[in-house]
């Protein structure tokens, strides 16, 4: 690796930018307390590695060169933004929780619900696909074994991301008392409602 400093800042910047996947951590939190914003923030983590195994490999390239492939994954992350986001709002309006299934006592299902959102969202979201094939070449040396350091970098950027995503959902579990109050849980999945729609709206305007 040719600049392992300058890999993690940039890493930290990209990560700590509020995102798709930030939003999604907040929103599952509040609503499924924080087993279900931990198993988001697992389930982002592992789209990350899913695409750092496909960059290492050179299929994430492939995809991204690829302008039909790469314009169709941009169309399915913005619905799915757009989707989830329109749960947020329908949620916010009527007062209850997006995903009544959610408030069951079985944590089994809160957590897979969560976790497979966190995978989708991450997975679909087109930022991951040009980040990995454009940027993490650039901190192997060009002497270096290709597969192993550009797989190496990727798994270090997915346990930071974990880090941070699971702090949020620590952090706003921790507040929960006070957010889940109904008019506070309303503005907030109202707001991140409408954060998903717009990311979703932009991925999509940007993909024509």
């Amino acid at each position: 690796m040719s600049d392992l400093a300058g890999f993690v800042a940039l890493a930290i910047v990209v990560i700590v930018t509020p995102g798709p996947d930030t939003a999604l951590t907040i929103r599952n939190t509040l609503v499924g307390g924080r087993s279900a914003g931990v198993a988001t923030a697992i389930g982002v983590a592992l789209g990350q590695a899913t695409w750092s195994i496909a960059t290492s490999i050179g299929v994430a390239a492939l995809l991204v060169a690829a302008e039909p492939a790469f314009a169709a994954l941009k169309l399915a992350g913005a619905a799915y933004l757009i989707y989830l986001g329109a749960q947020s709002l329908w949620s916010a309006f009527r007062g209850q929780p997006a995903h009544p299934t959610l408030d069951r006592p079985v944590a089994a299902v809160r957590t897979r619900t969560a976790l497979r959102q966190g995978i989708l969202s991450n997975l679909t979201n087109p930022k991951m696909a040009v980040f990995f094939p454009g940027l993490l070449p650039q901190f192997v040396a060009a002497d270096a074994p290709p597969i192993v350091p550009l797989l190496a970098l990727g798994i270090l950027f997915c346990l930071m991301t974990l880090s941070w995503l699971t702090g949020y959902a620590f952090a706003v579990a921790r507040a929960g008392d006070v957010l889940r109050r109904s008019a506070v849980r309303r503005t907030i999945e109202a707001i991140t409602g409408l954060v998903l729609v717009a990311f979703g709206m932009r991925v999509a305007v940007g993909s024509r």
